[in-house]
């Protein structure tokens, strides 16, 4: 099984149908990849897929994890060697729209696989994926104690509000694509953390 591109060889077949998956990702306008599609990408056959991907949506699914992954890199990046938790708190989140605005196609595809309602109210913002846990460790910090649930709660809601309304309003073409705007805005949030 080889292909003339960067196709699959041997070895972990599921790891490399996800990178070219990713590759895919990044030429379409939603992040709407088909398994055909990546199986002739990759140089194996639509069967093969299936072995490791029981239907489109796996695969899909599969991807946005692979997208978090690398939200969360570019999150603890940004963060690393900010001194004041809020300082980190707030880095996150600019990275979080940049992500955004670098990566249309693959943000709008790990949009359709955020974690849903239910798993907010039952703590599990971080279900999954290691930027949500990022996201809900850092307001633990900011935030600790029994007592601050519900101001975690709420702060969880205002962030991902801010960050993800924000991504999408300029993906959207209703704010600028600039990112000291961007910074600006998102520096700004955080005044809950000084209140008490």
């Amino acid at each position: 099984m080889t292909k003339k591109k960067d196709g699959y060889h041997h070895g972990d077949l599921r790891s490399a149908l996800v990178k070219n998956g990713l590759k895919l990702v990044a030429d379409t306008e939603d992040g709407d990849v088909g398994l055909r599609e990546v199986a002739r990408e990759t140089g194996v056959s639509a069967t093969a897929v299936y072995r490791h991907f029981p239907d489109k949506d796996a695969f899909l699914r599969a991807l946005a994890g692979a997208g978090f992954e690398m939200l969360y890199d570019a999150q603890a990046k940004a963060a690393a060697g900010r001194a004041a938790k809020d300082e980190g708190f707030r880095a996150i989140g600019q990275a979080y729209v940049h992500f955004a605005i670098d990566h249309p196609p693959l943000f709008r595809l790990m949009s359709r696989y955020m974690p849903s309602a239910d798993d907010f109210r039952e703590g599990r913002l971080a279900k999954g994926n290691r930027a949500g846990r990022l996201l809900t460790d850092y307001l633990a910090e900011l935030l600790p104690g029994e007592e601050n649930e519900s101001k975690r709660q709420v702060a969880a809601i205002q962030a991902i509000a801010l960050v993800h309304g924000l991504a999408q309003l300029v993906l959207g073409g209703q704010i600028p694509k600039d990112r000291s705007l961007i910074d600006a805005a998102v520096d700004e949030f955080g005044s809950w953390h000084h209140e008490s």
